[in-house]
């Protein structure tokens, strides 16, 4: 797709700003579908944001503006195509 078909549609815009590895903030936030201090799976605007690292703790999360900190070592900053949520626990299960 072009990026201004992408664009159409999604009313926050969505920004990643990464400091020395070590204070990542993110807008365009819908949901965090899980966290620990290793992983942390966040759903976007554009796609499905998976973080890796050391120490991962979210500072702040606001569903509502979609903003998102987190701060730890940041080793790996995946993004996969947006998936349906919907489905449940079987949905999930064999995404």
């Amino acid at each position: 797709m072009k990026e201004e078909q992408r664009q159409e549609g999604y009313t926050v815009p969505h920004l990643l700003s990464l400091s020395e590895r070590r204070v990542l903030s993110v807008s365009g936030v819908q949901d965090v579908d899980s966290f620990d201090d290793t992983t942390v799976v966040i759903y976007t605007e554009l796609g499905e944001l998976t973080v890796k690292g050391n120490s991962l703790h979210i500072q702040r999360l606001n569903v509502e503006t979609g903003d998102l900190s987190l701060e730890g070592l940041v080793e790996s900053l995946t993004y996969t195509e947006v998936h349906s949520r919907s489905g449940g626990f079987f949905g999930r299960l064999f995404r």
